[in-house]
């Protein structure tokens, strides 16, 4: 059997679905690295950010060749986001609810079986205070605005991607180096924390509540031969997908390879 069908049936013979979310700084530039990674059988939905590519030029016969379907939502040389699947993608919905003078492409939304999931790509907000801040806090705003109104659906939802956010110190290698900016300024965890009282769980935290766990080393000073890293990529999961939830982890193997992203995969498994 070949191999995209042989693990496109996973799902069902394992009874479990494995999400994953990737900033991967530029889908050309990394495309070699993310198509290796997904024929080692690593996942079932991928959410990407940072894409950095048009929709028309977004490399999607490398993903289609392995059987996989591909939503985008996509700008020239910065941002972007996508969906990609072994299932079938329905129902996609492109861009962030809330203001249609937003052009940025930050937010792709769509069905994959019985869940919602989300790509998500959030301003970085640096520097700060300023409009870079001002505009990701409004983001924020909308983001869990929106968050809020899925739930009404009483389906399990995956909000997964870059948040820019370092929820807590224990989410950062230097708390006191990292203070006053945008990732860790009061207003930003507060927003953050706004999921939460709605109803979403930090699949991570729910499973590793007290590890040292990064997901995103910067490129200078040796970080990530220092381990001098941050958690910003998050899996954000309504209550009925925290019902299904299993094994969670960060992969660090391609943070690790010849001309990586400066990000690694955070992965999460719902059972069924």
């Amino acid at each position: 059997m070949p191999q995209h069908h042989a693990v496109a049936a996973r799902l069902f013979q394992f009874n479990f679905m494995r999400i994953a979310s990737w900033n991967v700084n530029s889908a050309k530039a990394r495309l070699d690295i993310i198509i290796n990674w997904l024929k080692s059988d690593s996942c079932d939905v991928l959410l990407l950010q940072e894409t950095k590519s048009q929709d028309e030029n977004f490399p999607r016969e490398a993903f289609s060749s392995l059987g996989w379907h591909v939503a985008i939502h996509g700008q020239k040389s910065y941002n972007g986001v996508a969906i990609t699947s072994r299932h079938p993608i329905k129902d996609v919905m492109c861009g962030l609810p809330g203001d249609d003078r937003d052009e940025q492409a930050r937010y792709i939304e769509a069905s994959i079986e019985t869940v919602r999931v989300a790509s998500i790509y959030l301003p970085n907000g640096n520097p700060a205070p300023g409009p870079k801040f001002d505009y990701k806090l409004q983001w924020m705003d909308r983001l869990n605005q929106r968050a809020a109104a899925l739930l009404a659906s009483e389906q399990p939802i995956v909000l997964g991607g870059d948040f820019n956010v370092i929820p807590d110190d224990l989410d950062c290698y230097d708390p006191l180096g990292w203070e006053g900016d945008a990732l860790t300024r009061p207003e930003t965890r507060q927003a953050f924390r706004t999921l939460a009282h709605t109803g979403y769980c930090d699949a991570l935290r729910a499973r590793h509540p007290h590890e040292v766990i990064y997901t995103y080393w910067d490129y200078q000073a040796g970080a990530w031969q220092r381990d001098h890293g941050v958690r910003i990529d998050h899996l954000l999961l309504s209550p009925e997908a925290v019902d299904r939830l299993g094994a969670v982890g960060v992969d660090k193997a391609p943070r690790g390879l010849e001309k990586p992203s400066d990000h690694t995969p955070i992965w999460c498994d719902l059972q069924f």
